[in-house]
């Protein structure tokens, strides 16, 4: 039986760094994946996908809309490849999914491919794919399987017509209508992704806002902005049923008055969050306990109800995104080394890849207010820069809430061109503790995006802002 000092069950984007970490620190590694390629949601049915997509997407929406502007003529149609798009997303996910495999090899971490399974406390089993089972002894075992899609009680995912996030990435064709269950990060993605392919689009939202984890400033502005792409929103509305005929899909719904409404369309998109996975893990055997959401339970340390078990990412509580998920790799890899690693979760960014991008850091205003902080705003329009005129990129903002005493950034919101790189400036300046007036005083290179936030600081600091 093989031996380790540490084992890692899930190799998505917080399990496959916990291992690189764990190398790096000395400790033979070992990981497990149940599917024959590496690198989880985020890299084959997530984060990767997507952004492909998205960027195929735009490059088409920019030929047919905006080239003619800039002086570029094409000859004759530009038509859509969906088959060569698709294609090209998932070169992306193998050469990316590669770039992991290669990295265990470089690190000398075992990689185990099947389905990991706790025997007890310190011994893994693992179910191959050929029905073959092999054991082995780990130290510590980092539990990183993440998560699945969620769907409602109600409605059977079919796959084929009344599909998830997995399904929508390798679609054959362009859907006539695709109304979408949910108006999060998921839904609005590829919901753009088939807007601009030609798709009329309809968001159901049971909320009174999309996207409303974030400041409701950013929801206002993404929707204003969405509605004008023809993108059409239904907040407020409780799907109460999910029905397929043939190729048609019969959505029915309450609105806010209790009123029924009834969509069409030939797929359907559930997109109502995801749920942590354990499935197949047995953590029964080794004693670790999950809580009523079935997440598992861990402590400050990222530590189980068991003490050589830790958990990350998906499974565990908190936001479900992938760059918490490493964060948190790293840091139960350092403390397995004996050092003393922290995460502040309150700087740990959320970014919507729609375009404009969506991105932020921090307290929205109504966690300030509600908690009763007196904090002060600052906001600048994207479309007073130089930069976002020239790139006919001008809807947006970039918003920065301070306390109304100290100047101390509590908050940092953006919807505009480049904002998911943009955020990084936020998430440093709050990691040091910045004033409003510190970012004001920093230089940002003209012409920029970067020079809104700037300006939101110059705003913030006595409304000091220089091109409004």
């Amino acid at each position: 039986m093989n031996s380790y000092d540490v084992a890692i069950i899930g190799s998505g984007p917080g399990g496959y760094v916990a291992a690189i970490r764990c190398a790096q620190l000395g400790m033979k590694t070992a990981i497990i994946e149940k599917y024959s390629t590496l690198g989880g949601t985020c890299l084959n049915v997530g984060c990767i996908p997507s952004k492909a997509l998205l960027d195929s997407s735009h490059h088409y929406e920019d030929a047919v809309k905006h080239f003619e502007e800039h002086g570029i003529e094409i000859p004759g149609e530009v038509k859509v490849n969906l088959e060569k798009m698709i294609a090209r997303k998932q070169a992306v996910v193998d050469q990316t999914c590669a770039g992991v495999e290669f990295l265990m090899k470089k690190n000398s971490i075992e990689v185990y491919e099947g389905l990991g399974s706790f025997a007890d406390a310190t011994h893994i089993n693992i179910k191959k794919n050929d029905g073959k089972t092999e054991k082995i002894e780990a130290k510590h075992t980092i539990i990183a399987t993440g998560s699945k899609p969620s769907t409602l009680p109600f409605i059977t995912i079919d796959k084929e017509r009344i599909i998830t996030s997995t399904e929508a990435l390798k679609l054959k064709e362009i859907p006539k209508h695709m109304v979408i269950i949910g108006g999060g990060v998921i839904g609005l993605e590829l919901g753009q992704v088939y807007k601009r392919l030609g798709a009329e689009v309809s968001v159901v939202e049971y909320m009174d806002r999309i996207i409303p984890t974030m400041d409701a400033s950013l929801s206002k502005e993404l929707q204003k902005v969405m509605k004008k792409q023809k993108v059409k929103f239904y907040t407020s509305h409780k799907v109460k049923s999910v029905e397929r005929n043939g190729d048609e899909i019969v959505i029915k719904a309450d609105d806010k008055k209790g009123k029924e409404v009834e969509f069409k369309g030939d797929y359907c998109l559930v997109s109502v969050g995801r749920r942590p996975y354990t499935d197949g893990l047995n953590v029964e055997a080794a004693g670790v306990k999950l809580n009523d959401s079935g997440q598992v339970e861990v402590n400050d340390h990222l530590q189980t109800s068991v003490s050589n078990i830790y958990a990350i990412g998906d499974v565990v509580r908190g936001a479900m995104l992938a760059h918490k998920a490493e964060e948190e790799g790293v840091m139960v890899a350092e403390i397995l080394a004996g050092q003393k690693p922290h995460i502040d979760y309150n700087l740990i960014p959320g970014v919507v890849y729609t375009w404009p991008e969506v991105a932020a850091v921090g307290k929205t205003e109504e966690e300030l207010k509600e908690a009763g902080v007196k904090y002060k705003v600052g906001q600048f329009p994207m479309r007073a820069l130089g930069r976002a005129r020239a790139s006919m990129d001008i809807d947006g903002f970039v918003k920065i809430l301070a306390d109304a005493d100290t100047d101390e950034v509590l908050g940092v919101h953006m919807i505009g061109a480049r904002v998911a790189d943009l955020i990084a400036e936020a998430v440093t300046a709050m990691e040091f503790r910045a004033s409003a007036e510190d970012i004001a005083r920093m230089s940002h290179s003209h012409p920029t995006y970067a020079e809104a936030v700037k300006e939101a600081a110059l705003a913030a600091t006595e409304d000091r802002a220089l091109h409004v």
